[in-house]
């Protein structure tokens, strides 16, 4: 081939690739995000893959098996990122693919620190929470404010979307905690409140007798019924929005709420019996609002 016609590949924009890296982030996760965010406009799409991917980031540090000093070193390096990413020049590539994001939607700092001080609770080599008190600032950490990020990309008004970040937050990060217990008690991590485990006659430090305990069941309906509380709420504020700007939430609720539906059937002597969503389901959740 004459060499004169030979081309290299123009290389894509920075920006473009670092929204790719994002998606290719959220789609390897094989999360039902993926689905639910599928069919947004694209600019909400890339940001709300964006957020997610950070998201996974910080949280695989806090899950990994490193030390806790390095994963509050590295966790520490990603405050440094996200200051970065408010100067407009962040090194990582997802912080690099949420610089667009953050311009367009109005992102707000606060909700990525607080993101990072919910992993920095799980970095711990031991996790209790103390109280109801603490188990809303842990929800609020880790969901309320990715809830809060994705209302602003969603594009529903701030009096109700802090309302429904809140509400949907506690409800999906509740029903993670329920359907881990067994799971999180493998890493020496406890969600369920010291203060009502103590109040129905569960002590020490033990999990392993802690979850054998018959009284665990009540406080494992405490919390469920606060999660139903939560959904019901969430329900009724999706009704204010704009149908399509809520529809990815609405979908999330859809999922999870059928996972909170079965634990509650399934009960709470078995926490070693798994409960999720088929992949039928899940297509049927994405089918039912379009997002295929």
């Amino acid at each position: 081939m004459n060499a004169e016609l030979q081309t290299t590949p123009a290389a894509e924009p920075p920006q473009l690739d670092a929204a790719r890296q994002a998606e290719e982030i959220v789609r390897q996760s094989g999360t039902s995000f993926y689905w639910a965010m599928r069919r947004l406009p694209e600019e909400k799409r890339n940001a709300m893959y964006a957020i997610y991917a950070f998201c996974r980031e910080v949280d695989d540090i806090a899950d990994g098996s490193d030390a806790v000093e390095t994963k509050l070193s590295r966790l520490g390096e990603w405050r440094g990122e996200i200051e970065r990413l408010y100067g407009e020049r962040p090194r990582h590539g997802v912080a690099k693919a949420l610089l667009e994001p953050v311009e367009r939607f109005g992102l707000h700092k606060e909700d990525f620190r607080a993101v990072i001080d919910g992993m920095e609770m799980d970095a711990a080599t031991k996790l209790r929470i103390a109280d109801m008190t603490e188990l809303e600032l842990y929800c609020d950490r880790v969901a309320c404010a990715v809830g809060r990020l994705s209302v602003k990309v969603f594009g529903i008004p701030d009096d109700v979307g802090v309302q429904l970040a809140f509400a949907q937050g506690q409800a999906l990060q509740l029903t993670n905690i329920l359907r881990d217990i067994d799971e999180d008690a493998d890493r020496d991590r406890l969600y369920l409140p010291q203060d009502l485990l103590h109040a129905h006659g569960i002590g020490g430090d033990d999990l392993s007798a802690v979850l054998g305990e018959p009284a665990l069941e009540k406080v494992c309906e405490l919390i469920y019924d606060v999660a139903r509380r939560r959904y019901e709420e969430a329900r009724g504020l999706v009704m204010l929005c704009e149908r399509t700007d809520a529809r990815p939430a609405v979908m999330m609720l859809d999922v999870y709420e059928k996972i909170l539906g079965k634990l509650g059937r399934r009960g709470w002597r078995n926490l070693k019996e798994p409960v999720g969503l088929s992949t039928l389901e899940k297509i049927w959740a994405a089918l039912r609002h379009g997002l295929f």
